[in-house]
């Protein structure tokens, strides 16, 4: 997927600025940023729920306006931010709507599709939950079944606003070994997140300032004590572990 020179927003307001940005297969990338500066638009714009105003959106080349909806929505999952159920709902049943797509239009769900939405649940530690209400769950079990949801659908883009809200610190490492795993089978992620540990263990990130792009690389490259002090306002210390991965402390904020 591919934004090139991409404006978006809302109402009279621009969001993002100007921006360029390609996600290659086999990667997991985290998308940073202060509150308002313009990454849940990001996903939107990608996912096809928001328009850009200006620029281009390409998927495998193609503009994603020119995609088939039914194809786009095979091959693109989206998590959106906050979710809360209106009605009942089992677990298994919410998991099984990211197998639409990939049905014959009307069908009801076949032995492949709950399979393959059992699957998604156990990766997540959430197979448990199959017979659950989702408005009995709570927050953190709740993100793991939509989680699996997406997962289910087995896109080769995965775009996630804030995956590990509400998740301990097992199942947020559970989440990135499962976006792991789908990436080294060849499928893209990228993930919103303000939880910087989770972020240290991304392949890439992307820093959102101000709707505009500050840094994208490699996170050894990005996660560093000047930008990540840039971006977010505050003191920032990284201590490089032995594999390399950065060790992220935060202090007061810069005057």
């Amino acid at each position: 997927m591919r934004l090139s020179e991409v404006s978006a927003g809302y109402g009279a307001r621009d969001v993002l600025r100007d921006v360029t940005l390609s996600l290659s297969p086999g990667s997991v990338v985290a998308l940073l940023g202060e509150n308002g500066a313009g990454k849940t638009t990001l996903l939107k714009v990608l996912a096809g729920l928001l328009q850009a105003r200006t620029g281009s959106v390409t998927l495998g080349g193609r503009p994603l306006e020119a995609v088939p909806r039914r194809e786009a929505a095979r091959r693109i999952g989206y998590l959106p931010q906050g979710f809360e159920p209106l009605f009942p709902m089992r677990a298994l049943d919410a998991v099984l709507l990211g197998r639409m797509p990939r049905r014959a239009r009307f069908a009801a769900p076949g032995p492949l599709d709950v399979a393959a939405a059992r699957r998604a649940l156990e990766e997540l530690d959430a197979a448990q939950h199959a017979e659950a209400d989702l408005r009995e769950m709570s927050g953190g079990e709740r993100q793991r079944v939509l989680l699996a949801r997406v997962l289910a659908g087995e896109p080769e883009a995965m775009l996630l606003d804030e995956p590990t809200a509400s998740l301990d610190p097992r199942h947020r490492l559970v989440v990135l070994t499962a976006l792991r795993r789908r990436a080294a089978a060849g499928a893209t992620v990228l993930l919103s997140t303000h939880e910087l540990e989770f972020a240290a263990g991304a392949d890439r990130a992307v820093l959102l300032a101000g709707g505009r792009v500050l840094a994208e690389g490699a996170v050894k490259e990005t996660l560093t004590a000047p930008l990540l002090s840039e971006l977010f306002g505050v003191a920032a210390r990284v201590f490089p572990l032995p594999d390399g991965t950065p060790l992220i402390s935060l202090g007061r904020p810069v005057e």
